[in-house]
């Protein structure tokens, strides 16, 4: 686990997928029409960060092998 923290991509797909919830959240909750760009705007910081941290795993699985 702690190899993980040490690499960047990785911290930065964790960091990414957390901002994409709290925007996620603020999006559901909040009941005006302008605050919907934070539910777009947390989707793909979402799946940008799920793309770092899966794309960073993969790649340092073969640096192991």
């Amino acid at each position: 686990m702690y190899k993980k923290l040490n690499d960047l991509g990785f911290v930065i797909g964790i960091f990414f997928i957390i901002i994409s919830l709290i925007l996620i959240i603020g999006g559901f909750v909040s009941a005006a029409l302008c605050y919907k760009l934070n539910f777009y705007t947390g989707f793909s910081f979402l799946v940008f960060g799920i793309f770092m941290a899966l794309f960073n795993r993969n790649n340092h699985k073969k640096e192991e092998v």
